[in-house]
């Protein structure tokens, strides 16, 4: 996951560097061609102007001549010949590759060249000039330098004013979220949001406030009715079963009537344990506990004395492998709830003479006992689901395990291997 600003940072970043990236050898292109086009100015001036020198000059055709030879041997880069009327042609501007003359390098470079036919004296010339045209790559160069320089500037810069713009613009909204994490139904504590001038944030700071009235309000209500659900339905259970045990008690039923009256009375004994069950997952997903530091080692050790009985009578082989001093944060309460419904679930499920074993070490918790086949991990926490004829548990069981480790932040996994359901908790 990345931070806000980070995400519209970096594009905007990327998008800047692909810009200057394409623009070196645009501008590279732009200047080649200004430059051409002030190369190819120049070299006619230069023609025009030599040909009016030489017009404005009263001197005579020998001289003329004279001064053509004498330009053409000392004036590197051009070249005047005479030519006849036949053999006029329209101007000629090209670019050529050859060797430097007069230098020792023989480095290849470009020379902007212009054919211009001028007169002197009213008589035609064939006025040719080179001008060199300078290192594309040099240009190339300095243009990347300078691009590289501005846009690390740019990136700098970008940088610097995110932070500060992110410190002052974003306070609220870092504010606002700091609040919603410390914020827990359970203590009732009303937020108040900080003030911002800021349109957008004000907007959801006031959609906040409505959603945490409401959560609120509803949290209030469901609590009401887990707390009344447990008193008001708890009781007339109670009096059926009182009822029901009077009657057992009665000397005129017969055997049908016994039978009867025993099948109501483990159908209530149900009943009230799913509803106790049911309870207790509402209470769950309410967060109507509080979380502290515990030792999970004793609670291991006091729910397996208490099962050592049950243990006994199926002639488990039984096996544990305990570190000591392992602790976590957590519910004591739902931990214990956890853990007998992990070893209950464990005894019930392995057939007479199987095999069980408990393992708590750093970190995590493991149930294992002896199968024939796995169950499926995708079903083994729904409500209700069973995997066997059994029906004295209320199909709750390792649903209300799964919603502890939520509550507490645990995780809660199935696998089975070498005939053996492994149930592991980590912490």
């Amino acid at each position: 996951m990345k931070p806000l600003l980070s995400k519209t940072t970096k594009p905007f970043i990327i998008y800047v560097l692909i810009v200057l990236t394409i623009s070196i050898p645009v501008y590279y292109f732009v200047v080649d061609f200004i430059w051409q086009e002030e190369l190819d100015e120049h070299n006619t001036i230069v023609a025009e102007k030599t040909s009016y020198e030489f017009n404005r000059s009263d001197i005579s055709q020998e001289e003329i001549q004279q001064n053509i030879a004498l330009w053409n041997k000392i004036q590197p880069g051009t070249n005047i010949e005479r030519i006849n009327s036949d053999q006029i042609k329209p101007d000629t501007i090209f670019t050529e590759e050859k060797f430097k003359p007069f230098s020792a390098d023989k480095k290849i470079e470009r020379y902007r060249c212009l054919k211009k036919v001028i007169y002197i004296k009213n008589v035609p010339y064939l006025f040719t000039i080179e001008t060199n045209i300078e290192e594309t790559e040099d240009t190339v160069m300095i243009i990347g330098l300078v691009t590289g320089f501005f846009f690390i500037m740019i990136v700098i810069g970008l940088f610097i004013l995110n932070r500060r713009l992110s410190k002052t613009i974003w306070g609220p909204f870092r504010d606002t979220l700091g609040k919603l994490k410390k914020f827990n139904l359970n203590t009732n504590n009303q937020i108040s949001f900080y003030k911002t001038d800021t349109i957008e944030f004000e907007e959801l700071n006031e959609s906040l406030r409505k959603l945490i009235d409401h959560s609120v309000y509803v949290f209030k209500g469901q609590k009401e009715f887990t707390e009344n659900a447990s008193h008001e339905l708890q009781t007339p259970l109670a009096i059926i079963k009182n009822k029901l045990d009077i009657l057992l008690q009665s000397k005129d039923l017969t055997d049908e009537h016994y039978v009867i009256i025993e099948e109501i009375n483990i159908a209530l004994s149900r009943s009230s344990r799913i509803n106790k069950n049911l309870l207790l997952l509402a209470k769950i997903e309410n967060s109507q506990f509080d979380i502290i530091e515990m030792d999970i080692n004793e609670l291991i050790n006091h729910s397996l004395g208490n099962l050592e009985e049950h243990i006994h009578q199926k002639s488990i082989v039984f096996s544990s492998e305990m570190d000591e001093n392992v602790r976590s944060q957590g519910n004591i309460s739902l931990t214990e709830i956890l853990i007998n419904n992990l070893l209950i679930n464990a005894i019930r499920h392995t057939s007479q003479g199987g095999m069980m074993n408990v393992e708590l070490a750093s970190g995590y918790f493991t149930v294992s006992n002896s199968g024939t086949e796995s169950l499926n991990p995708e079903l083994i926490f729904t409500r209700f689901k069973r995997f066997s004829n059994d029906n004295s548990g209320s199909g709750l069981g390792l649903a209300i395990i799964k919603e502890i480790c939520r509550f507490q932040n645990w995780e809660i996994s199935y696998d089975f291997k070498n005939n053996l359901h492994i149930f592991s908790v980590k912490f």
